[in-house]
């Protein structure tokens, strides 16, 4: 007999990073990051030093995400600095 498929609640993944790229190409990896659907660059140096979140639906996408960062061309190293995960009616409450 066939198990009823249980219904989970939709999540939200948000993720932070410090991402280093070679200095000549922190603009190209800039924009490579910045057309990933759900990631933000929130600030670059010309030494190749980027501040990015990220936001994804699961954590497989999230790890997806990240996994296509580091793999950039141009990109030195990526560390996850900070992730946060909650269902989105966890996240979308009204607190008093």
């Amino acid at each position: 007999m066939p198990t009823p498929e249980r219904s989970l609640p939709e999540e939200l993944h948000i993720a932070s990073m410090v991402v280093h790229s070679t200095p000549a190409r922190v603009q190209r990896v800039s924009d490579a990051i910045a057309a990933m659907p759900g990631a933000r660059v929130h600030g670059t140096s010309p030494a190749g030093k980027l501040v990015v979140t990220l936001e994804a639906s699961t954590a497989d996408e999230m790890t997806y995400k990240v996994t296509c960062i580091q793999r950039t061309d141009g990109v030195l190293a990526a560390a996850l600095v900070y992730q946060c995960a909650d269902s989105l009616d966890a996240m979308n409450e009204v607190l008093p």
